[in-house]
């Protein structure tokens, strides 16, 4: 049985937040919760907080087991862009994209 958060207009560029997602796919909770508790990047307290929901929609069900969900899947994908601009040199703007990310996390049963 899946379980599954999603975490919609996050701040935080896909790219930098792939960086941190890669290293929890395919573990176990515990070990998931322990790479983004020690990791370095701001990313990781995000994710960290979608990977908490996800286990509490999951204990919701039941029949599922805490001890034994893993990390079935992680997606980063890409959410609307702010468009803001910049003064450049004779008069000229420069465009500057404030990008932000989707994060699900979806947990499932070994």
């Amino acid at each position: 049985m899946e379980a599954r958060a999603v975490a919609k207009y996050i701040r935080m560029s896909p790219q930098k937040a792939r960086l941190v997602v890669d290293l929890i796919r395919g573990k176990r909770v515990e070990d998931a919760r322990e790479i983004l508790t020690y990791s370095q990047k701001r990313s990781g307290e995000i994710v960290g907080k979608v990977l908490k929901s996800a286990v509490a929609n999951a204990t919701q069900n039941p029949n599922i087991d805490e001890k034994i969900l893993f990390v079935k899947e992680v997606l980063v994908d890409q959410g609307p862009s702010l468009k803001r601009w910049r003064a450049r040199a004779q008069g000229r703007a420069a465009s500057i994209k404030k990008r932000m990310s989707h994060i699900t996390v979806i947990l499932d049963e070994k």
